[in-house]
C-alpha cells in the first residue's frame, strides 16, 4: 500500500506522514516545496519526495503516479483544493483530506460525484477531526429517531490551539459566503441557531452557543432525511483575540496569522480536549442524541485521515464523493478511535 501525502511540509501534513510511518504504510510526500519535502522525510525516517504545485496538473499527476490513495492536508482548500482531488481521481487514487470548508467540500460534491464513480475511485473529504466525528454523531443521532425535524451539531473545545492553516481557513469561511440547511434545503442565506444555549455533557448548566459553518451543513442531509441542519460552537471557543482577529481586514489578518507559531507544540497538543454532541429531534417528538469526545485535534486528524484512506485502498464499498459516515463503518471506525482515546455514547428517548 503507498499512500501520497499533498501537503506534507505542513504542521498537519507532517503529522499525517509521521502516523502513515509508524503503520508501516509506504508514504509518498508532495507539494510545493522540495526543500521542505526533504526535510519533512528526514523528520519521518526517509520517504519518496515527488514535488508539485497545487496549480500544476502534470506535476501532481506525476506526484500521484503509482500509489493507492492520495492525503491531501494543503489549505485553505477553497483555493489550492479542487487541483489537487482534479489528479488523484484522474491518477485512480482513492481521496481524503483534512478540510472544514464547506465551500470546498460542496465543489467537490458538484464537481467530482461522477468522475470519481466512472474512476471506481472513492472521494471523501473532511476526514479528519473536521468533519468525521460530527459526520458520525449526526448519523447516529439522527437515524434512530427519523425522519428528523432538527438536528443540531455542537462543538465543546478546550485548550484548542488553532495552527496558522487553521486561522486562515476559519478566518476566511467566517468572511465568505455560508451555506445553511434549512426547511429541507440548502440556501446561503444562513439564520442564527435556533438554540442560544446548549447543556455539553459534564455540564451542570447551559452553555451559550453561537453558530459555525460547519461542514456538516453539507454532508448529513445526503444521508440523514432532515429537514433542518445547524452546526453550533461553545462561545466560549470565541476568545478576545479571536473575535478581534475577525474584526480585522484581510491584510491586517494574514499578518498577525503569519506571525504567529505554526502550530502547538507537541507537548500542547494532548490538552486539547473537545466534545461532539448531536442531537436531532424526529417528528414524532423523539430525542436521539449522540456524543463523540477526543483529546488532540491535529494528533486525532491525523489518525483519522491515514486510517480512513487504509480502509478505502483495503476495500471501498463504494465510489463517488462520499461524506464519512456513508464511505465507512460508523461503529467499527469508532471501535478503532477507542484505541486512540476516543469514547462516544448513544440513546433515544422521549422529548422533555
Amino acid at each position: 500500500m503507498r499512500i501520497a501525502v499533498y501537503g506534507a511540509s505542513g504542521y498537519t501534513g507532517r503529522l499525517v506522514a509521521a502516523e502513515l510511518r509508524r503503520r508501516g504504510i509506504e508514504v509518498v510526500l508532495s507539494g510545493r516545496d522540495a526543500g521542505r519535502l526533504r526535510e519533512t522525510a528526514d523528520g519521518v525516517g526517509g520517504a519518496e519526495v515527488r514535488p508539485a504545485g497545487a496549480d500544476d496538473p502534470a506535476a501532481l499527476a506525476a506526484a500521484f503516479r503509482d500509489c493507492d490513495a492520495v492525503i491531501n492536508c494543503a489549505g485553505p482548500f477553497t483555493t489550492l483544493g479542487l487541483g489537487v482531488v482534479g489528479a488523484a481521481v484522474a491518477a485512480g487514487c482513492h481521496y481524503v483530506d483534512t478540510s472544514a470548508e464547506q465551500e470546498f467540500l460542496a465543489d467537490v460534491f458538484e464537481r467530482f460525484a461522477d468522475k470519481a464513480q466512472q474512476a471506481g475511485v472513492a472521494v471523501v473529504p473532511a476526514t479528519g477531526y473536521d468533519i468525521l466525528p460530527g459526520d458520525f454523531a449526526a448519523h447516529l443521532a439522527g437515524a434512530a429517531v427519523e425522519p428528523v425535524e432538527e438536528l443540531v451539531v455542537a462543538y465543546d473545545l478546550n485548550n484548542f490551539g488553532m495552527t496558522r492553516g487553521t486561522l486562515r481557513s476559519a478566518y476566511d469561511m467566517l468572511h465568505g459566503t455560508q451555506l445553511g440547511y434549512a426547511d429541507g434545503g440548502w440556501n446561503r442565506t444562513p439564520r442564527p441557531p435556533r438554540r442560544a444555549a446548549m447543556r455539553f455533557p459534564g455540564g451542570d448548566v447551559e452553555s451559550p452557543v453561537m453558530a459555525w459553518p460547519g461542514c456538516e451543513v453539507v454532508t448529513v442531509p445526503r444521508h440523514v432525511r432532515t429537514r433542518n441542519v445547524e452546526v453550533v460552537i461553545n462561545a466560549a471557543a470565541a476568545t478576545p483575540e479571536f473575535a478581534q482577529l475577525l474584526q480585522a481586514p484581510p491584510e491586517a489578518a494574514a499578518r498577525v496569522i503569519d506571525a504567529l507559531p505554526e502550530g502547538p507544540a507537541e507537548h500542547e497538543r494532548p490538552a486539547a480536549a473537545f466534545t461532539v454532541l448531536a442531537e436531532a429531534v424526529g417528528a414524532d417528538g423523539r430525542l436521539g442524541r449522540a456524543v463523540i469526545r477526543g483529546r488532540d485535534v491535529y494528533g486525532s486528524t491525523a489518525v483519522i485521515a491515514v486510517e480512513g484512506a487504509r480502509r478505502l485502498v483495503a476495500g471501498a464499498d463504494r465510489t463517488g464523493v462520499l461524506s464519512p459516515a456513508q464511505a465507512f463503518d460508523i461503529a467499527d471506525f469508532l471501535r478503532f478511535l477507542s484505541t486512540h482515546g476516543f469514547s462516544y455514547e448513544t440513546q433515544v428517548a422521549a422529548r422533555v
